[in-house]
């Protein structure tokens, strides 16, 4: 199983700005010098209800969006209440900052409470919904949890296959032979792992090994430029994870699934993940076995579970031959025969 990176990440105001400020169309309103307040989740708030002093579930840490609405009610609301509120609010330390959206000119009782507090105030042109989709992409990407497993990732019929097991288990060997048979790569031996809004799984390589594979004696080979540009991608989402295992000559195989009926799961990231074990021995051909089991878990994804709806098959006829059975039984009975 993947280890799991555990240290907290955050960007600064001043990281924000240089990385999407002309994407964003971001600008300084107040507070220049005081960009250094560190962003660590990629939720937005929008603080109407803190504005009107209701502060009890106020999300502080989030970056604070002062989009029509809050605008309109800090316009038409008395002016001292107002005032109060904000000062309330922006009381709070780790704001990391606050956005006025839409092209609309900061109100100065805004601008006086974040310029107490210290708090940066940016504004941009863009709409509400609009900005805060694209920041909230944008941080997902830069916040979102990570971990990095040994092993390889592969898209087999479009679903995203994690591919682990012991060292010399055969991983690359059948990632090579499921790229033979026309299925993509994304990493070979190490993966990189992030948690995206959604609970979602997202796989891809480090940099410096993208696109390369090892393979025990034949060394490093260039996949993009042996199988050509439709065999790579750059990321894929994780959907099942099948754990190759070497079975020894003589070992007992019994201990493995024959019927499918047994559903097993991994967490990476604290998300479930369908997981599949394999046997390894001489002759069975694992990349065939993947595809097989790539297609069946996305039934399973549809809703139709192979094993499951058989098993309730078999059992309903086993059902109508007790009932025959027994119905014989009675007429034998009647009859004396």
């Amino acid at each position: 199983m993947p280890e799991t990176h555990t240290s907290a990440k955050s960007i600064t105001v001043r990281e924000l700005l240089r990385s999407r400020g002309k994407i964003l169309g971001l600008k300084v309103a107040v507070g220049a010098r005081n960009l250094l307040g560190k962003i660590t989740v990629s939720e937005i708030n929008r603080p109407g209800l803190a504005i009107a002093g209701h502060l009890e579930q106020f999300r502080s840490e989030r970056i604070q969006i002062i989009g029509q609405g809050e605008y309109a009610y800090c316009v038409k609301e008395d002016g001292k209440k107002v005032k109060t509120n904000l000062h309330k609010m922006t009381s709070f330390a780790d704001i990391p900052c606050m956005i006025v959206t839409g092209g609309l000119k900061p109100l100065p009782v805004i601008k006086e409470a974040c310029r107490k507090a210290k708090i940066p105030l940016l504004v941009t042109s863009f709409d509400t919904s609009s900005f805060i989709r694209e920041l909230t992409i944008f941080l997902d990407d830069k916040l979102a949890a990570i971990t990095y497993a040994h092993g390889v990732l592969v898209s087999v019929y479009g679903l995203g296959v994690l591919i682990q097991g012991d060292s010399g288990v055969g991983k690359s060997e059948c990632a090579l032979e499921l790229l033979k048979r026309g299925h993509i790569l994304i990493a070979d031996d190490i993966v990189e792992i992030k948690r995206r809004i959604g609970y979602m799984l997202m796989g891809n390589s480090p940099k410096n090994i993208k696109h390369y594979m090892e393979v025990r004696g034949l060394g490093i080979i260039d996949v993009e430029l042996l199988f050509g540009v439709g065999s790579i991608l750059d990321q894929s989402l994780i959907e099942m994870h099948v754990n190759l295992e070497s079975v020894a000559g003589g070992a007992n195989l019994s201990a493995y699934d024959r019927t499918g009926l047994q559903t097993s799961e991994v967490a990476i990231l604290d998300v479930p993940v369908p997981s599949l074990r394999l046997p390894v021995t001489p002759g069975r051909n694992l990349a065939v076995l993947i595809e097989v089991a790539s297609l069946n878990q996305r039934l399973k994804n549809q809703g139709y579970f192979t094993a499951k709806k058989f098993n309730e098959n078999l059992i309903r006829e086993m059902g109508k031959d007790k009932l025959k059975i027994k119905d014989q039984k009675v007429k034998t009975v009647e009859t004396g025969r």
